[in-house]
């Protein structure tokens, strides 16, 4: 059996619930931030935004970057410029990665200043990113 494709299965397979959680996170918040901090519903959220980053979101990111690094070696991608092009987006991707996982912190300690408007808008900043790099892997336009 080829191993490459072997892990491209697993890189799909990351990178599908990677963005799955990160497109529920700021989902999560704009629930969140209309709640009172403290109540019953606040805890509930803080628990279900940690459970998501710890359990889904962040060993996600690892194994996509993983297998995504593993592809690109073994693919001799390297020298390709749509991977250039990639590349970026999911280091953008990756940054809005670390954003939400300060959210999760802000949310925890109750120290929320933003609104669910800001979070609704948000939430549109993986999607963009997303639809970026998946034209750039199939169309490969350069």
């Amino acid at each position: 059996m080829d191993l490459y494709l072997w892990i491209k299965a697993l890189h799909v397979v990351a990178v599908i619930s990677w963005m799955a959680a990160m497109l529920y996170l700021p989902r999560l918040f704009v629930y969140h931030a209309a709640e009172t901090p403290g109540s019953a519903t606040s805890e509930t959220f803080k628990v279900m935004e940690r459970r998501l980053l710890k359990a889904i979101m962040t060993p996600a990111i690892i194994v996509a970057w993983v297998a995504g690094i593993f592809l690109i070696w073994k693919g001799g991608w390297i020298s390709s410029g749509w991977l250039h092009a990639k590349l970026a987006a999911v280091v953008a991707l990756s940054g809005a990665h670390g954003y939400l996982a300060a959210r999760v912190r802000d949310f925890a300690a109750d120290r929320n200043t933003k609104p669910q408007r800001f979070y609704r808008i948000l939430n549109e900043v993986p999607t963009l990113l997303m639809l970026v790099i998946v034209v750039l892997v199939i169309v490969k336009p350069f």
